[in-house]
């Protein structure tokens, strides 16, 4: 087995091994906390502020502890999960690179692996900043080899052919995937 051959398979055996734990780590972790917290989301919240409250929000009614949060909390629990996944990834094909029998070709596939997770991480903040400058009131992007998801928050709740122009403009600016690489949605 050629070099070459063998370093993408190792790449390639890497990137399922880390999307399978990323799979599994939001199946079970939703699924714990669906049952601690009755349909609450582990983590999120409904006011984080360091003061303490009476129990009730800001109109007087009392807060409701078991609802289930939407809206701008989404993107929020979205960007932490995407973040904690790619953590788990690095921290992985860096225990990878650094075990004392990898070889030099281990060594340097886990190290591009790394700059690839890299600069997805700057790409997808560059469309989600991009496409809230453009009027949007929040957005979150998930790019992998080949596409790029978009969630679109916006003020009526639907995107309009327009709306899907710019915010593909902007993903195939930004990654170089053609349009049909392109996902884009409106979060309900």
């Amino acid at each position: 087995m050629s070099a070459r051959l063998r370093r993408n398979a190792v790449v390639l055996t890497m990137a399922v091994l880390v999307c399978a734990a990323v799979a599994l780590n939001w199946k079970f972790t939703g699924e714990q906390a669906a049952e601690e917290a009755g349909t609450k989301i582990l983590g999120e919240a409904a006011l984080v502020s360091g003061q303490e409250t009476d129990g009730t929000d800001e109109n007087g009614a009392p807060l409701d502890e078991n609802a289930v949060y939407t809206g701008s909390d989404y993107f929020a629990s979205a960007r932490l999960t995407r973040q904690q996944a790619r953590d788990n990834a690095i921290s992985l094909l860096q225990e990878a690179a650094q075990q004392e029998d990898a070889d030099t070709a281990v060594a340097n596939e886990a190290s591009e692996g790394i700059q690839v997770l890299a600069s997805y991480t700057l790409k997808e903040a560059q469309i989600e900043n991009l496409v809230t400058a453009k009027g949007y009131t929040d957005c979150v992007a998930f790019m992998g080899d080949e596409s790029v998801s978009v969630v679109v928050s916006t003020a009526s709740g639907d995107l309009t052919s327009e709306d899907v122009a710019k915010i593909a403009d902007i993903a195939m600016t930004e990654t170089g995937y053609p349009a049909s690489s392109v996902k884009i949605m409106a979060a309900n």
